[in-house]
């Protein structure tokens, strides 16, 4: 007779489960789903859909980052996935019976089509899940993170490999299994709100705003600058795969073969990466960004940066090489795309966790600056292919690619500012174990909990308000209930003892 699972291990199985199939849907509508396509092949008609999907998720992600926009946004997605993402998967039928029903159609119709009832759910659907990443420690996400795309890719895989035409219109269900998977974090944090997770509904504000980089106004100087580099990083890596993509014809049928060594690759280099985490990498006591060893300046995370460079960079020198057998060379360096795509998730989260950041916000503006580089890098290798010519440009685009993607890991975002991260990182988590402290000690209530981060840091009652969406009356009769229950009178002696705590703690340990 077998024994219940724990709560923190049916949370990780739900958040693996759910994150993988919403991976699968992303690879499936930027990579497999070439639809739009028209009989002619040309560039446009090829890239069309992947243009028109990626503009339109931009969009959406930029809009993400205006609080009023943020909050009529996430509770669309709230409604998408209380109902299942059921008006998604109903879509891409609609679009398939469309396409089949007026095949003289426009590509350009249906391309923008698609990328609104497509692109607009899917980013929703990603922020949701940013937003819940974020309610879990760090050294529970970032796993979760690569388990979760390792499955993904993996299913996409499996579903390419199939030797049936259409079969692929099976991934146009997964986004049933992403509300799915939200839906149950959101149950499980409610029966267990010690959990460590927000719902899918709702504020959420827990994991959102919890997070922060200390009392001092130093680290939120540092995380401001290691954000710039990181979303720097971050546009000069969409830039690189971009102008690789303006080489690939998705459409065409000998694409999903070299689509399927990318998927293949990405699993070897996902299982690599979690071996950097040791036998378990979910288990107590794993840290995902701190270093585990006396001779290592970072932790797990920077090695499965490094090796995702690696990677990338080693798949643009292969080009020429693979494809003299047969395989698209591109095929490796998207595998080490996706590769750096789950890194950057997960710096993402981080970010948004010791900036003291909504986590959502911090998700949308990763993906707005990635997919606003990849826009940029299909234009400009469409530019290129025209001025050169199909043969003559793609050795050009190769080396440029590969320079950015080099120039990016070198002086962008490097492996000494992912050591520096680590600091921050580490900042962060004495500085919310004096919270929680604080927080036992003088027994405040779960809301309380919340805001007491934010008021150590010196928020305004205002931008306290809008990080909760409520009022600041509100927020000023929570915070006289926690100078009372904390013994201080004013906001700067609530500081002290955050300040007294924390130097308590440090020298503790």
């Amino acid at each position: 007779m077998g024994y219940p699972a724990s709560p923190r291990l049916r949370q990780a199985r739900c958040a693996i489960i759910g994150f993988g199939c919403n991976q699968a849907f992303l690879f499936t509508m930027l990579y497999l789903d070439g639809s739009v396509a028209g009989p002619e092949h040309g560039f446009l008609a090829d890239r069309a859909d992947l243009l028109c999907l990626l503009a339109v998720m931009a969009v959406t992600f930029a809009l993400m980052l205006h609080r009023r926009c943020r909050a009529a946004l996430l509770g669309a997605g709230d409604g998408l996935v209380n109902l299942f993402a059921a008006p998604l998967v109903l879509a891409l039928v609609a679009l398939v019976a469309l396409r089949a029903l007026l095949p003289e159609a426009p590509w350009i119709g249906l391309a923008l089509l698609e990328g609104l009832l497509v692109g607009v759910p899917l980013a929703l659907l990603l922020c949701l899940w940013g937003r819940a990443l974020g309610a879990a420690p760090i050294d529970r996400s970032v796993p979760e993170v690569f388990i979760g795309s390792a499955l993904g890719a993996a299913v996409c895989f499996l579903v390419a490999a199939l030797p049936v035409a259409g079969a692929t219109l099976l991934l146009y269900a997964l986004p049933l299994g992403s509300a799915w998977g939200l839906r149950a974090l959101a149950a499980l944090a409610d029966a267990d709100p010690a959990g460590g997770r927000a719902s899918a509904g709702g504020e959420g504000a827990a994991g959102e705003t919890a997070g922060a980089a200390g009392a001092s106004d130093a680290p939120d100087d540092e995380a401001s600058k290691l954000s710039g580099r990181i979303l720097a990083g971050t546009v000069v890596f969409g830039l690189a795969t971009g102008a690789i993509e303006a080489m690939t014809a998705r459409a065409q049928a000998a694409s999903h073969t070299s689509l399927s060594v990318t998927f293949i690759l990405f699993v070897l280099y996902c299982v690599a990466a979690l071996q950097l985490y040791g036998a378990r990498p979910l288990s107590l006591g794993t840290r995902a960004v701190l270093p585990s060893g006396s001779g290592q300046e970072t932790g797990p995370l920077g090695g499965a940066y490094r090796l995702a460079v690696l990677l990338m960079v080693g798949g643009f020198i292969a080009v020429p090489l693979l494809e003299r057998v047969g395989v698209a060379g591109v095929a490796v360096v998207l595998a080490g795309y996706l590769g750096v795509f789950s890194v950057l998730v997960s710096l993402f989260l981080i970010m948004g966790r010791i900036a003291g950041r909504d986590a959502t916000a911090s998700i949308a503006r990763g993906f707005a600056a990635l997919f606003a580089g990849e826009i940029l890098g299909v234009l400009v290798g469409a530019g290129a292919l025209a001025a050169f010519g199909g043969a003559g440009a793609a050795p050009v685009l190769v080396t440029l690619a590969g320079v950015a993607a080099l120039y990016a890991y070198l002086f962008l975002f490097t492996d000494r500012d992912m050591a520096a991260l680590s600091v921050v990182v580490s900042r962060t988590d004495r500085f919310e174990e004096a919270c929680a402290l604080i927080a036992a000690s003088a027994k405040l209530s779960k809301r309380e909990s919340e805001i007491l981060p934010l008021a150590l840091r010196g928020r305004t009652a205002e931008r306290i308000a809008g990080e909760f969406f409520i009022s600041k009356n509100t927020v000023d009769t929570h915070l006289r209930r926690i100078y009372a229950k904390c013994g201080v009178h004013t906001r700067q002696e609530l500081i002290d003892l955050g300040e007294r705590t924390e130097r308590e703690l440090h020298e503790r340990n």
